[in-house]
């Protein structure tokens, strides 16, 4: 072939390589090379009946995820006309049943079968059910019913022929993990770890679901003063760390440190491999009483913005290169009426505005400068190439 034709060819590939396509962000196929990511997702709460609060149309739940480029939402008070308005979307649903049914779909299956004929059957699959959590930190006098009910509601989806949709529970950091200090000692609490977590650490392992933790940096920030607020927050600073003197690691956010206590925790209990879903994290932007100095919004506003520029960057944590598999930001929206004595999560305000200025959509800005570094060496090394024959 003419050198100077192989020479243009050339030209016109590097240039196909540095002009960036027309997709975002979002749609960067992923491949080996690039970290992978966290799936992002958000927590929408429903105000059940009689509330003071009405719950929104479902046109504007949609609206609002779809404002944000947010694809996986989680429904702790399931309402079945917001789950069927989701038929025919992207959008991945992780359902959540009441800690009050515990005790009925324990002792009978078909109560199972019925709360998946009112909430699964009539929409699935059209709509995206992917993970159903039974019960939520019900680690009180409703633990005894917890892992029946469990079984009892996974069993019925089978006998519906589901097979795709899987089943856990959700715990509270807090009240499971000993302690996230060094995350290397970190163990189930007793007698809990052997009476009830143990057998369904097998039960999710056997059905290959994930274990679900509501994980909150801002509630350990508070109970524990030796926690500077900008490692609660993601912050960079030369003394923004902590070193587990264990294993030698060290850790540049508390985020990191409480998931690596979770994975250690597994891991003395021989599932060191189960995947982990952060079912809820947040931080306040207003607080419950006036000592809650720091919920605040510019604070809010630095932890989501440095969870979802953490979790998109694929860097994962020190004990699990992979990070976890989902988490979701409680919550989508605050309430229009607020009681004296509550929080304010939302990442939208109550008129649907946005609150942060965060980009929740796609790879963050770290992962696409490094497709585009990535594209920048095949360069280099195709044109050094070329040269040398």
């Amino acid at each position: 072939m003419n050198p100077l034709v192989s020479f243009l060819s050339l030209c016109f590939f590097l240039l196909a390589l540095l002009v960036p396509s027309n997709t975002t962000a979002t749609s960067l196929p992923r491949s080996p090379s690039v970290p992978t990511t966290t799936t992002l997702g958000v927590t929408y709460t429903s105000s059940p009946p009689p509330s003071s609060t009405p719950s929104l149309p479902a046109d504007r739940v949609l609206s609002a995820l779809s404002s944000l480029n947010i694809h996986s939402l989680r429904l702790p008070n399931p309402d079945p006309n917001l789950i069927r308005s989701f038929a025919f979307t992207n959008t991945s649903l992780f359902l959540s049943i009441p800690n009050s049914l515990l005790p009925p779909l324990a002792a009978n299956r078909s109560l199972a079968a019925r709360w998946l004929y009112g909430h699964v059957l009539p929409f699935y699959p059209r709509s995206k059910i992917s993970l159903i959590s039974v019960g939520d930190d019900a680690v009180s006098q409703l633990s005894p019913f917890l892992l029946p009910a469990i079984r009892n509601v996974h069993l019925a989806l089978r006998d519906l022929g589901i097979k795709k949709i899987s089943v856990s529970t959700t715990f509270s950091f807090v009240n499971v993990i000993t302690t996230p200090f060094p995350p290397s000692s970190g163990t189930f609490q007793e007698p809990l770890g052997d009476l009830l977590i143990k057998p369904l650490l097998q039960f999710l392992e056997d059905t290959n679901s994930s274990f679900l933790v509501n994980l909150y940096p801002y509630n350990l920030y508070r109970i524990n003063s030796e926690i500077p607020l900008g490692f609660a927050l993601f912050q960079e600073h030369p003394f923004n760390f902590r070193d587990d003197l264990i294993t030698g690691v060290r850790y540049w956010n508390l985020f990191d440190m409480m998931v690596d206590a979770v994975v250690s925790a597994l891991a003395v209990a021989g599932h060191e491999n189960l995947p982990v879903i952060v079912a809820e994290t947040g931080w306040p932007s207003t607080g419950g009483d006036p000592t809650e100095v720091d919920a605040k919004l510019e604070y809010a506003e630095m932890y989501i913005k440095g969870l979802v520029g953490h979790l998109r960057s694929g860097v994962g944590t020190p004990l699990r290169k992979e990070g976890v598999s989902q988490a979701y930001i409680f919550e989508l929206i605050d309430k229009d009426i607020v009681k004296q004595g509550t929080r304010n999560w939302g990442i939208l305000y109550a008129n649907m505005s946005k609150k942060y200025h965060v980009e929740f959509s796609g790879c963050d800005e770290i992962a696409v400068e490094r497709v585009l570094l990535m594209r920048v060496c095949l360069v280099w090394w195709l044109l050094v190439g070329f040269f040398l024959v």
